[in-house]
């Protein structure tokens, strides 16, 4: 459980770090900065969840989703305080370290700073953070594991 935590405080140094910094020194004086033909750093809010889904909701939206995302992170530390497998460990300190840096900033700001912005030509992703990518990450390891690990591990028992 140690090695999960220690991953999810890792995660909210780094998410609440690139933010402060990003907002403060980078985009301080600018709404965007364009750096390659397919990113951007921009200067993005988002009241909803990932990816600005739900993002009408106002003061309520924001802290019903505040709410819904500490449960979340509950069972998610309950699941890790269970976890034998060091990769899940790791894979769900990831997901709790991103949802407390984005529950940090709904919080704190009302609302999720987002600045990563990736695109081909006029089309772009939604906007994201450190946290955000640090989710996927976690959550895109557990499939995998789950789909072909576990499964590989289950056969030889038998």
């Amino acid at each position: 459980m140690l090695l999960g935590l220690s991953c999810a405080l890792l995660i909210v140094i780094l998410d609440q770090f690139s933010k402060y910094y990003i907002m403060e020194n980078i985009l301080n004086e600018y709404g965007a900065i364009s750096f390659t033909s397919f990113f951007n750093l921009v200067r993005a809010w988002n009241t909803g969840v990932s990816f600005s889904m739900f993002n009408d909701g106002g003061t309520t939206g924001t802290i019903l989703l505040s709410v819904m995302s500490i449960v979340i992170i509950c069972f998610l530390i309950y699941w890790l305080y269970k976890e034998k497998e060091k990769i899940i460990q790791v894979s769900l300190g990831f997901i709790i370290g991103g949802a407390l840096g984005n529950v940090i900033d709904r919080i704190t700001r009302g609302a999720v700073f987002d600045f990563l912005d990736f695109h081909i030509g006029e089309h772009h992703w939604p906007a994201f953070n450190v946290a955000d990518s640090f989710i996927c990450i976690g959550a895109t390891i557990i499939i995998i594991h789950g789909l072909f690990v576990a499964q590989k591990k289950e056969e030889e028992r038998k």
